[in-house]
């Protein structure tokens, strides 16, 4: 298999899983234990909270174990709504689901800010819409784009208000640079699996005196900030692939792969639209519309040809929906399903990546044989 979404999860590095056996095997005791073994299941949380801490320049206590992304986010969320007075909770129209789930269901009000056609956010919106907000949440990078907004600027105008700000980086550590001290942001949400880390372990950012409500209540495990017995394996292993992945971020070793791939394909296939502001996104992303190639159809093709990688619209009640993203975007329906993510990890190689390009080449001449659409030039959104 030629695996190329890494956007969706990324291998466990060889190395991150050596340091994680111990934990799972002889390794075991409850961390909250008096006992010799237990504190040395404490000592492991803590060198891997450093780790976690150290790849988004924060510092140790700052940083809250949890059992995924999503629980990340819902703990920040959570946090801001119940500590926050009246006001809007201001999100942007292309966050994750994890994001615009969990606010639909506050019973405060909810205000989307939208974005331009290449999917960078509309700061002078923004600007407005932060006028009384209780909180604000935007993400580091989009999940499905790669396009990365403006933070700085974002955190500019929440401050000047006096508003509160939580990044889903979920998508982003890793691949790019963060540091909470120079973004200025008050949470900051991760997920061990999207950078060879493993799944089920994610981990909060709290800036130093923000005050904080848990999402979990019980035995006042992470210092009463999420209670619950840690889940030793997973932390350790989020920390050695954190320390891994912060040697090289500039440049991202995937950068190579994606731009060679698709240098191939736009020069090998006709019809092909790069979404996204290519300016600004992820290193290792790549967003492509086919014409006359139904999303789902590739997908098939790709699958029975080794190749690995997810469609640009979800697959909502069994029917194939267009993404909330690419709509936000203002890409018509029917481009948006034709859609597909490429996205590689530092594992993949650049024989792996041009075999992809062949691949979706060769997918995409069977479709639209099969189909009989005709197809435009190549197009490359520029701001």
């Amino acid at each position: 298999m030629i695996y190329l979404d890494a956007n969706a999860t990324t291998p466990v590095l060889p190395e991150v899983l050596e340091e994680m056996l111990p934990w799972l095997r002889e390794g075991y005791a409850n961390p909250s234990g008096s006992y010799a073994a237990a504190k040395l299941v404490r000592k492991a949380i803590e060198q891997a909270r450093a780790q976690v801490a150290a790849l988004i320049g924060a510092e140790p206590e700052e940083i809250i174990f949890t059992g995924c992304g999503t629980e990340s986010v819902n703990t920040a969320l959570h946090a801001l709504d119940t500590l926050t007075g009246q006001g809007a909770a201001v999100v942007s129209s292309i966050e994750h689901s994890a994001v615009l789930r969990c606010v639909e269901n506050l019973t405060r009000a909810r205000e989307l800010v939208p974005v331009d056609a290449g999917g960078r956010l509309d700061l002078v919106a923004l600007s407005t819409a932060l006028d009384g907000a209780a909180f604000v949440s935007i993400m580091a990078a989009n999940n499905e784009t790669g396009v990365i907004p403006p933070l700085l600027e974002v955190v500019e105008l929440a401050r000047a208000r006096g508003v509160p700000i939580h990044t889903d980086a979920v998508q982003a550590a890793g691949k790019i640079a963060l540091n909470v001290r120079e973004l200025g942001v008050d949470l900051l949400s991760l997920s061990a699996h999207k950078f060879h880390g493993p799944k089920g372990v994610g981990a909060l950012y709290v800036r130093r005196g923000l005050r904080f409500a848990p999402l979990l209540s019980g035995g006042g495990q992470e210092s009463g900030r999420r209670s619950g017995t840690e889940n030793t394996a997973g932390i350790v292993g989020m920390g050695a692939a954190a320390s891994r992945v912060m040697r090289q971020l500039t440049p991202h070793p995937a950068a190579a792969l994606r731009d060679a791939f698709e240098a191939r394909v736009l020069a090998e296939i006709s019809g092909v639209t790069i979404n996204g502001d290519v300016t600004h996104r992820l290193p290792n992303t790549s967003h492509l519309s086919f014409d006359g190639c139904d999303a789902a159809g590739l997908l098939i093709l790709l699958d029975e040809s080794g190749v690995a990688c997810s469609a640009g619209s979800a697959c909502m009640t069994g029917k194939q929906r267009p993404s909330h993203v690419q709509l936000a975007m203002g890409i018509p329906e029917a481009r948006a399903k034709t859609s597909l993510r490429i996205s590689f990890s530092r594992l993949n190689t650049l024989e792996e990546a041009l075999a992809g390009a062949a691949a979706v080449k060769k997918a995409v001449e069977k479709l639209r044989r099969v189909q009989g659409l005709g197809v435009g030039p190549v197009t490359v959104y520029s701001p």
